[in-house]
């Protein structure tokens, strides 16, 4: 009977309470860098397009030489031609989008085409992130145990990593969309960003994202930490390895060969963990200038590296570039071998250059 009362005398009470007016969001739109005026941001489309051509030509070139020169077809420059169509779809996820807000920055993005992109940049970068780890693997490989490298790092070997690398961006991509997009959306649609990234999602979640948060940091630490460490054990033994060499052009040599890459994983796993792995940030213009180092600089930094700081693909670009179709002469009409057509090349690769070219049999 009491209970009844109790039950009675509180209904009141929770009819009295406001409910709050919720509505559900169906668009964002991004804040990007709307804050500089139309004159900056017309600086910044003109530097942010250019760097995004170079990077999409620059990724072009090294996956043209790479399949042109039969030279470069190592599991090295393999690794290299995966990284660069990961780099490639990267930016093309990103970019783009980045562009079309500084031009019209109250330009709205479906929920739909908000995850897709949030899942494409996941699912190439973490792929990124694997990828160098592996290419530091390659190059364990390669000083540490050169006389069974062609074992260790066989075609069907190279096939696993790179596969491997791949499942663990999309399935980690698929885990992350899921929980991020698995929140309400309410009222608040503005993006503290100039692309869909977890955090700056989870903040206009209208509901605890604690538990969501904890499952971010936990993917952030496997994603940037693991290979960084992995990373870090395989330049230990390198080092270690490179300086037992005796010869000082040897050591040289050996360095060279890992400079481009730990110069590419210093700039990258750098600039993704200052954001990923830092506490909670109300500096969001702060990290928005940090985020455009790993989506727009160095996608465009890894052909550059590579190419500038790599003997093996600088000598096969000079090559392309100093090729020259071959030319066809004739002898003059007074020749008593009237119509011979003589084939004279340009460039002769072979040891054989001193001597005069053969003519063809006469038409």
């Amino acid at each position: 009977m009491s209970l009844r009362v109790n039950t009675q005398r509180n209904e009141p009470r929770l009819s009295s309470m406001p409910r709050l007016n919720l509505t559900a969001v169906t668009e964002f739109t991004f804040e990007g860098f709307s804050i500089f005026g139309w004159q900056h941001r017309l600086i910044l489309f003109a530097v942010f397009l250019v760097l995004y051509l170079l990077t999409l030509a620059s990724n072009a070139i090294i996956l043209t030489i790479i399949h042109l020169n039969r030279q470069l077809h190592t599991p090295m420059y393999f690794f290299l031609s995966v990284l660069s169509i990961s780099e490639t779809c990267y930016t093309v996820a990103i970019i783009p989008r980045m562009l079309s807000s500084l031009l019209s920055p109250q330009r709205a993005i479906s929920i739909p085409h908000c995850a897709t992109q949030l899942f494409f940049y996941l699912a190439f970068g973490i792929n990124n992130c694997f990828l160098l780890a592996v290419m530091g693997y390659d190059r364990y490989a390669a000083i540490c145990n050169p006389l069974r490298y062609s074992i260790v790092m066989g075609k069907r070997t190279c096939l696993q990593l790179a596969s491997g690398s791949w499942s663990i961006g999309l399935s980690t991509a698929i885990i992350q969309v899921s929980s991020v997009f698995s929140l309400p959306f309410c009222d608040a649609n503005v993006i503290s960003h100039f692309f869909c990234d977890v955090r700056p999602l989870m903040q206009l979640a209208c509901a605890d994202t604690t538990i969501k948060e904890l499952v971010t940091l936990l993917i952030s630490l496997c994603v940037l930490v693991l290979p960084m460490v992995l990373i870090f054990i395989s330049y230990v033994v390198i080092v270690s390895t490179i300086l037992k060499i005796p010869s000082a052009q040897g050591r040289k040599k050996a360095f060279a060969t890992c400079a481009s890459h730990f110069t590419v994983v210093v700039v990258h796993y750098g600039c993704a963990s200052v954001i990923y792995l830092k506490p909670k940030s109300h500096n969001s213009l702060k990290d928005r200038l940090i985020s455009v180092t790993y989506t727009v600089i160095t996608p465009l930094l890894n052909p550059v590296v590579y190419s500038l700081r790599n003997k093996d693909v600088k000598d096969a670009l000079l090559r392309a570039l100093e090729q020259e179709p071959p030319s066809f002469t004739s002898r003059p009409l007074s020749s008593p071998d009237i119509g011979v057509i003589y084939w004279r090349p340009q460039l002769c690769p072979g040891p054989l250059c001193g001597l005069p070219p053969s003519p063809p049999p006469p038409l």
